[in-house]
């Protein structure tokens, strides 16, 4: 799992705008017009429309994509009873999860008691407000009551995940596991460690897909829960066996087929694991230390099937497979409940989409190429995209034919695209990316490592596993900083070619010195430029003692550039590096090349640039659709720049005939299919979603990529140098931390597709 430490987490929440979510205006606002209609006195209409008729408030309000998540506090997860204000950065983080996976709005609302009639009452009272409500870290066996009585008493989707969603996650992955397993539902013995909310959910939703009750066996603090016993609550007496015999978890998982764990660390051994049944099953669902940890259990049986909570082993039970979706399909229906049969089917729906071909993209961020149904895969990822469209779809589906539905919908096809078109592609390919670097991290060399920045990249990325940094600087001075602002320099080699011995730096400026000394470079001159941070690094790559290096943070772009290509050079065939920026949007990723290396290249050089970046697009799994750009559309002017632009064109589909590009081509027309459809339905483009532009000179390049970042909203990640026959990548002057990772990440992922 992802290493974090309290002051980066305090600095997260706190820095910029407090907090991890805000509310943004939907309606223009600019005009005086625009304030009349928004308030006073033209918000009386639709008042007055929704008086005559309640259903018209999800026409004319925020009401039908509004969730409320609601919490008193008392259970919040590895923290306990904490109290109503202290479980607010919790609940703030539940809304941020409900926007970015299903494009749901929250209001989180932390309720001060722990009054189980109070809490009722407050809920109900505010509950007009909202299409859904979610409860959140309540502890039993209150929750139980508290949700009885709310869904009782309100008529929109309501759900404690806590309770549910484990179970809906954990018995998608039961049915699957048992499938595997080549045994059946309604014959396997159950083991349950953990009593709480969420044990008593899952137990009855194993119930609800084929496990039979008698066949559990649960366990609470004090030992199996059976009917020998006299201290049991009424949930807790639903679940008592009458084997009276067993007591302990040692002997209740003596002969069991699956283990699901909902308790504490560290509880199983390996002699517990063995003493299963053949081809078990074990759920360590205890987060952040598992009841027996991944390696110990495989460790123990070759033939078991193993998931747990955490994100770092196969099979990751996390409830943001469900709660998002389930609350996006109840509510697009305008369901009066969230009942069991809708529980049901998005259970189902979670275990039929891992046995679906799994895309491309999803395999990219965990550093696979053949995902797919099996023992290491049976639920499918958190970022796999098509779990909004069959989970919700669904839930909806199964709210009209269980009748608790106000809304039909009679086109699914048409529902389940607009799902799909909900959140837009901004932060998924990076967060693919890190998963791909994580899964194989790199040594990246940092030639600024004297620096504050750097430094804090450098732990943030060793910390997550994304690379291994080695430090080019001043030892002195590294030490200094990471000590003034409490950065762990543990595990990070640190060399300054200043002092480096005089060996290392004949022997590597020797091999500059062969490299160059038929292009005017003495051998004096090599050895002292071995005492330049970029020339040193450089040459650690080049030489295997580094897979990657990242410069340019503190120097002019040039220098960098200049060290990488006399110490690495070109690949074959490339006759000139290029810079790439990828500009993340809420459209999608973008790609713009050259932006950073090339004046005013010729038609050929336009050309060159255009393959050298449908490669590196390819390699991040995503199908390079090229727009050549200039200020015509297809001849509509001469000039120097359409006829270069057309000329390369030219080359392109002669050359490429693959390769999905054309132009010349205006910029709005090229990212505007509907427009260019109707005034050009000649082009290759047509009915293609534009992804990568190539510019006809740097000044367009350059400017395009910084309007779309300082007024666009666009984030700028790069720039990628494209030719060098090793990574090498230089950050924009004065980058900040999280685009130094950016970078590192791309870097990783570079070093990897070469290998």
């Amino acid at each position: 799992m992802a290493k974090f430490r309290r002051e980066d987490a305090l600095d997260y929440h706190s820095q910029g705008r407090p907090g991890k979510i805000e509310v943004i205006p939907t309606k223009p606002y600019s005009t005086q017009r625009d304030l009349t209609l928004a308030y006073s006195p033209g918000v009386a209409e639709p008042c007055l429309e929704i008086e005559k008729n309640p259903e018209d408030a999800y026409k004319y309000t925020a009401k039908g994509n509004l969730v409320a998540v609601i919490s008193n506090g008392t259970a919040v997860l590895g923290l306990g009873d904490i109290g109503a204000l202290a479980s607010k950065p919790v609940m703030e983080g539940k809304g941020l999860l409900f926007k970015i996976f299903a494009d749901l709005d929250v209001f989180d609302i932390e309720i001060d008691t722990k009054d189980i009639d109070d809490f009722v009452r407050t809920v109900k009272n505010i509950a007009p407000t909202f299409g859904g409500i979610n409860l959140e870290d309540i502890k039993a066996p209150e929750c139980f009551e508290i949700e009885r009585r709310l869904k009782e008493e309100l008529d929109i989707p309501l759900m404690h995940d806590d309770q549910h969603g484990t179970a809906i996650i954990s018995a998608a992955g039961l049915i699957n596991a048992v499938e595997l397993s080549g045994k059946k539902l309604s014959e396997i013995k159950l083991v349950i460690n953990g009593a709480g909310a969420s044990a008593n959910s899952c137990a009855k939703m194993y119930i609800a897909v084929g496990v039979k009750k008698e066949n559990i066996i649960m366990l609470d603090s004090k030992g199996v829960i059976h009917k020998g016993r006299t201290d049991l609550d009424q949930y807790k007496s639903f679940f008592a066996t009458d084997k009276t015999n067993i007591t302990t978890l040692d002997q209740a998982i003596k002969g069991a087929d699956v283990f699901v764990g909902l308790s504490k660390g560290n509880i199983v051994n390996q002699d517990m694991v063995r003493s299963m049944n053949k081809n078990c099953i074990v759920f360590a669902l205890a987060n952040p230390t598992p009841e027996i940890s991944f390696e110990d259990a495989i460790a123990a049986r070759q033939d078991i099937i193993m998931a747990t909570g955490r994100s770092d082993h196969p099979n990751q039970v996390n409830n943001v497979l469900g709660f998002p979706f389930i609350f996006r399909g109840a509510m697009d229906v305008r369901a009066t409940t969230i009942n069991e049969e809708m529980k049901l089917a998005a259970t189902k729906a979670i275990a039929e989409l891992a046995k679906e071909p799994v895309p491309d993209y999803v395999n990219l961020a965990y550093g696979s190429k053949n995902l797919s149904f099996g023992p290491d895969y049976i639920i499918p990822k958190p970022i796999d995209n098509r779990l909004i469209s069959a989970v919700s779809s669904a839930v909806a589906k199964a709210a009209i034919d269980s009748g608790v539905a106000k809304y039909k919908i009679n086109d699914w096809e048409a529902y389940r695209t607009e799902l799909e078109n909900r959140l837009g592609k901004d932060n998924k390919l990076m967060r693919s990316l890190a998963n791909k670097a994580k899964s194989n991290p790199k040594r990246v060399v940092f030639a600024e490592a004297d620096t504050y920045k750097i430094l804090k990249a450098a732990q943030v990325v060793r910390d997550e596993g994304i690379a291994k940094p080695i430090l080019l600087g001043n030892k002195e001075k590294i030490h200094r900083i990471a000590e003034e602002n409490h950065i762990d320099l543990s595990d990070m080699p640190i060399v300054d070619p200043i002092l480096e011995d005089e060996t290392k730096l004949h022997e590597f400026g020797d091999l500059l010195w062969r490299k160059r000394q038929r292009r005017g470079l003495t051998q004096y001159d090599s050895r002292k430029l071995m005492r330049d941070r970029n020339y040193y690094g450089s040459m650690m790559v080049e030489y295997g003692l580094g897979d990657a290096m990242i410069s340019g943070l503190t120097r002019k772009y040039g220098q960098p550039i200049k060290a990488a290509l006399e110490v690495i050079g070109v690949q074959n065939g490339v006759s000139k590096v290029a810079g790439l920026y990828l500009m993340v949007t809420k459209r999608g990723p973008y790609f713009f090349a050259d932006t950073t290396m090339n004046t005013n290249p010729t038609a050929q050089e336009l050309a060159d640039i255009a393959v050298l970046t449908a490669n590196t697009v390819k390699a991040y799994n995503i199908t390079p659709r090229i727009a050549m750009l200039s200020y015509t559309n297809f001849g509509s002017a001469e000039g120097e720049v359409p006829n270069k632009v057309a000329e390369a064109v030219n080359i392109l589909h002669k050359n490429y005939p693959g390769l999905v590009v054309d132009g010349d081509i205006q910029a709005n027309f090229a990212t505007n299919n509907t427009l260019l459809k109707e005034q050009f339905p000649f082009s290759t483009l047509v009915d293609k979603d534009v992804n990568t532009f190539i510019f006809p000179n740097l000044a367009s390049g350059n400017i395009a990529y910084k309007l779309m970042q300082e007024l666009g909203g666009a984030e700028a990640i790069g720039p990628v140098l494209m030719g060098l026959n090793k990574p090498v990548h230089v950050l924009q002057l004065g980058s900040s931390v999280r685009e130094i990772v950016n970078m590192i990440i791309l870097s990783v992922v570079d070093a990897q597709n070469r290998k």
